[in-house]
Order: C-alpha cells, then sequence, then structure tokens
C-alpha cells in the first residue's frame, strides 16, 4: 500500500534565519524604499580594503591557469604559511593539522559535524554570533546557553550549571561577537581544565585575533602548547574576513589538536566542499605577508575610541576590549525594546543598529527558541566602517537616546 502521508519538514527547515541576515535584508529594504543613505551600524562590514597583493594573487592565479582543484586540506603552501604563524603565537601545530576552509564559517559548521554526534549538546555563550546558534541546529546539536559575566566574558560556574552528561562541545569566541569581550588567559585556562576533566571539545573562534585594544591575543590552543596532543581539547577557527578585510573571499582555517581529528575534519572537507577555491588560496598566501594587520587594527582602534560618547550616555559601560562590535543597553536611559529603538532611530536618523534578542536566542521547552529576556533591551553596534561615519553616527545615537521615550 503506497503512503500518502505528507512528509515532515527536513531539520534544516526548522532552523530560523539569522537575525544578522534578516537585519542586513530589512535595511536594504528601507534604504530602497525611502531612498535614504543610511550609516550601517548593523553589520561587520570593514571600511578597509584587502591587500593590494591578495587582489593581484588572485587576479594572476586566474590568469594564468591555477583554477583546478587542490586536496581537501588546502594548498600545502598555505598550510605551511599559516602553522608558522600559529607557531609563531604559541601553538605547537604543523601544516598537517592546518586545514584551510571557505571561511570560519564553514569551518566552524564542519568542526560541529566532526566533533559530536546528533542529539548531543554544545555550550554557547548566552550572548552569542547567531549563525553559531544555526550551525548547531544544523549539525542536529542541542545548543545550551551558558551565563557570562559583567565584562561579557564567561563565567566559569556559570559553565558548569549549564553542562550535563550530554555535553559535548564548548564554544569561546575570543574576542567575541557580539559583546567585544577579550577572555583573559587565566579564565582560559580554567574553561580548558574543565573541558578536559568533563570529556568535552573546546571550538575556539578566534575570528578577532588582530583586534585586541590592550595587550595581545591569547589563543586557546597556545595554552595547551604542553598538553600531549591526543590530551589537548581545543580546535581553534580563523578568518582572512577579518584581519584582511576579504570578506567575500571566503576563506578561512582551521587548526586541529592532532592527527585524528585532523583527519576526521579532512572527511568533513570532502564530503562538502571537495576543496576552498584555488585562486582565493593563493590570495590568502599573499596576505599573509602583505603587512595589512597594523593598518586595519589602527583603523578599528581609532573607531572604537570614537565611541566614547555612547559611554557619556550610558549605553556602554566601558569600550569593547576586542573585536568589531559594542553591545549598547537601554537600561540606562530607563530601559525598553531595542527593537522599537532601533526602528525609531532608524526612522528618525538613518542610522541602523541590529537589536540582540537574535543574539540570544536558546531552546526552551518543546525546542521552541525565544530570546534571553535580559538581550531585549540591548543592541549591537558594528564599528568597523568609516571612520567618519562612525564617529558621527555614535554622536547621533547618544543624542537620539537623550531625547527617546520607551
Amino acid at each position: 500500500m503506497t503512503s500518502t502521508a505528507t512528509p515532515g519538514p527536513a531539520r534544516a527547515g526548522a532552523i530560523p534565519p539569522s537575525a544578522v541576515h534578516a537585519i542586513y535584508r530589512s535595511v536594504n529594504a528601507w534604504q530602497d524604499r525611502t531612498g535614504r543613505r543610511v550609516a550601517r551600524l548593523d553589520v561587520g562590514e570593514p571600511f578597509f580594503s584587502p591587500p593590494v597583493e591578495a587582489v593581484e594573487a588572485i587576479v594572476e592565479a586566474v590568469r594564468s591557469g591555477r583554477t583546478g582543484y587542490t586536496s581537501a586540506e588546502g594548498m600545502l603552501t598555505l598550510r605551511e604559511a599559516l602553522a608558522d604563524k600559529l607557531t609563531s603565537r604559541g601553538q605547537d601545530t604543523d601544516a598537517n593539522r592546518v586545514l584551510v576552509c571557505t571561511g570560519a564559517a564553514q569551518g566552524l559548521t564542519a568542526l560541529m559535524t566532526s566533533l559530536a554526534d546528533p542529539g548531543e549538546e554544545i555550550l554557547l555563550p548566552a550572548l552569542h554570533w547567531p549563525i553559531s546558534l544555526q550551525q548547531s541546529l544544523l549539525a542536529g546539536l542541542t545548543p545550551v546557553c551558558y551565563g557570562l559575566g559583567s565584562d561579557g566574558a564567561p563565567d566559569p560556574e556559570a559553565v558548569l550549571a549549564a553542562a550535563s552528561p550530554r555535553t559535548r562541545i564548548l564554544l569561546l569566541n575570543s574576542p567575541a561577537n557580539p559583546t567585544g569581550a577579550v577572555h583573559d588567559p587565566a579564565l582560559t585556562a580554567t574553561l580548558l581544565a574543565l573541558a578536559r576533566e568533563r570529556g568535552w571539545q573546546v571550538v575556539s573562534d578566534e575570528a578577532y585575533e588582530d583586534f585586541v585594544y590592550a595587550g595581545a591575543h591569547v589563543s586557546a590552543a597556545s595554552l595547551e602548547a604542553d598538553v600531549p596532543p591526543a590530551e589537548r581539547v581545543v580546535s581553534a577557527v580563523y578568518s582572512f574576513s577579518k584581519s584582511y578585510a576579504m570578506t567575500g573571499y571566503r576563506l578561512g582555517y582551521v587548526a586541529l589538536p592532532d592527527a585524528d581529528r585532523a583527519a576526521t575534519f579532512r572527511v568533513v572537507q570532502e564530503a562538502s566542499i571537495l576543496s576552498s577555491p584555488t585562486p582565493v588560496q593563493h590570495a590568502g598566501l599573499a596576505a599573509l605577508g602583505s603587512g595589512a594587520v597594523a593598518a586595519a587594527r589602527g583603523l578599528v582602534a581609532t573607531n572604537r575610541a570614537s565611541l566614547a560618547p555612547l559611554v557619556g550616555a550610558g549605553l556602554l559601560d566601558r569600550l569593547p576590549a576586542g573585536g568589531w562590535f559594542a553591545v549598547l543597553d537601554l537600561a540606562a536611559i530607563g530601559g525598553g525594546d531595542a527593537d522599537r529603538f532601533a526602528a525609531d532611530l532608524l526612522e528618525a536618523e538613518a542610522i541602523a543598529l541590529a537589536p540582540a534578542s537574535g543574539f540570544a536566542l536558546r531552546p526552551g521547552p518543546g525546542g521552541a527558541l525565544s530570546p534571553d529576556p535580559s538581550a531585549t533591551s540591548k543592541l549591537r553596534l558594528a564599528f568597523c566602517g568609516d571612520p567618519a561615519v562612525v564617529a558621527r553616527a555614535a554622536e547621533r545615537v547618544a543624542d537620539f537616546a537623550g531625547r527617546w521615550r520607551p
């Protein structure tokens, strides 16, 4: 007998759209409808451009016919250069454990697939990059959110409270999107000790590694340099989109702790991308030698300083320690709905911010997703854009907040 039952939706059909993409589309539609130019502080698109060396390298690769497949791991010359870079920053790694991916986002998705099985749990920060939630659900994992301290960094006790016997992965993100928190090495060491004790894997998202404004970034993986590879827990993810503004090139890489986990990750890459685009890999190799990072960091650091009016208005309690983003809180001006504030700000000032509720979704009873109530008064601001636009927009947001009524 032939069944006539209608099949249910695939797992992906139940995953909500990313708040980042939803806000981006809605602001684009507002611009098209009104014809007004918007100060785009809702999206992390940098004002600076990819290094000229990367541009020339990708063009030359195409013109010279270097466009065929590479291995799933990526070009050996690129992986050797990446391993040298990571080693110079305190990690114990080699080219066989560094694999190229089509952007850090694809690397994160592949890592979740390679490190855990469907039905197991992944611990995410209470305020997280929305795509991390999507990736978790797509991999069949159950996301559980852990609490953050007042500085936006993980609270180890809250991490333990969120864990269960089904926990398999702890996601760390430093410098963090959206909070701008930079994890103190002692805190990171405590979290890694918890992970080894509990048998968790750690996925360390370090896309903003070159944007720390006091001191220097310390990779979670560097804290395991003296641990035998088989006992290490950190798999670290990096991006060319931030340090080199190669957002549309889609190039990133993952450093795995040992040969076995690198081999499993390679299988996921073979099944999902075959290999990263070869001309883009040549561009990445050229970018590494360009010396462009210092100028990029300097521009964003200047923009960060221009957020001072928001501190004065009480919307920020401090300038972010790292990354490209800050989280504003309406609590200091009497509270209110961040979605309404963002909509009113867009209409009145043509400035776009991202309400933070989409960065705080968490599964509830029955798996339904809802935002953490504490996020409904918060907004994310991106400060990686045109310095003149960011500085003027910060002043206008502070002024508007003084006039706005919930």
